[in-house]
């Protein structure tokens, strides 16, 4: 794949807006292994972002490295224009950001509201959980159904959803997706990236990973394309989809 740049969505206009995530330069290892390269990325106020590449391009460390779960070993992470390139995760948390994991890592002992409940845990976010709880069971209207019910036992589909209900509940505005679609079957992929297109109408800023390209880039305003810990294409996100390259590696076509 070419390692040039396309740069869309620049912020060097003064008219601009200003990005709510800037990452500038980040580098980030696992012992001696370095797993990220230089990672320069932005996401604007209001906009659904993707990350696409393969399994173990380093998607899921820049994640991390966002939400202060993985301390970068060089360059910044701004977050509302300050720096939080080596704040604590708890803190990243009460500053507004939340991050949803990969694989939805619900308490599957625990209720639903019990898991919702958990996702409240900064003051700011326990002063309005009843507010919060009632905001996203309209959002998610089926998990109303579900508030006593055991998060194990749910379908993969409805533990996802409770999985980015949770993190709503933190009161974030920037939430992290990693790999939303995984493990789950076309139709209840769909409907999961509805649930994220709603929430993105809410006026929430949204970052994702997502090895489904077509479904991560169907409802985004952008995309990065990350391979080997660097990124090696930036565009539109509808560009992202018509590009050959793009195309060849990730759809197969």
């Amino acid at each position: 794949m070419s390692t040039n740049v396309s740069v869309i969505g620049t912020t060097d206009s003064p008219s601009a807006p200003k990005p709510v995530l800037k990452l500038e330069n980040v580098t980030a290892h696992y012992g001696d292994l370095q797993a990220l390269f230089g990672i320069t990325l932005n996401v604007l106020a209001g906009e659904i972002v993707t990350l696409i590449g393969a399994n173990g391009a380093g998607k899921t460390t820049i994640l991390r490295v966002i939400s202060g779960l993985k301390q970068p070993t060089g360059g910044t992470v701004q977050f509302a224009g300050e720096d939080v390139s080596r704040v604590p995760a708890h803190e990243v948390v009460a500053r507004g950001i939340s991050h949803v994991p990969e694989g939805r890592q619900v308490f599957p002992f625990l209720t639903v509201r019990e898991n919702l409940s958990l996702g409240a845990y900064t003051p700011r976010a326990r002063a309005t959980v009843k507010q919060s709880t009632e905001e996203i069971l309209q959002l998610f209207p089926r998990l109303a159904e579900r508030m006593n019910q055991l998060a194990g036992t749910l379908s993969g589909g409805e533990q996802q959803m409770v999985a980015i209900a949770r993190g709503l509940m933190a009161k974030p505005k920037l939430l992290l997706l990693d790999e939303p679609s995984l493990g789950l079957a076309p139709k209840v992929v769909d409907e999961v990236f509805e649930k994220i297109q709603q929430v993105r109408n809410t006026g929430l800023t949204i970052l994702i990973v997502e090895q489904n390209v077509v479904s991560g880039l169907s409802i985004s305003s952008r995309g990065y394309v990350v391979q080997h810990g660097s990124i090696v294409m930036e565009d539109k996100a509808q560009n992202l989809l018509a590009n050959p390259t793009v195309r060849a590696a990730y759809l197969g076509l």
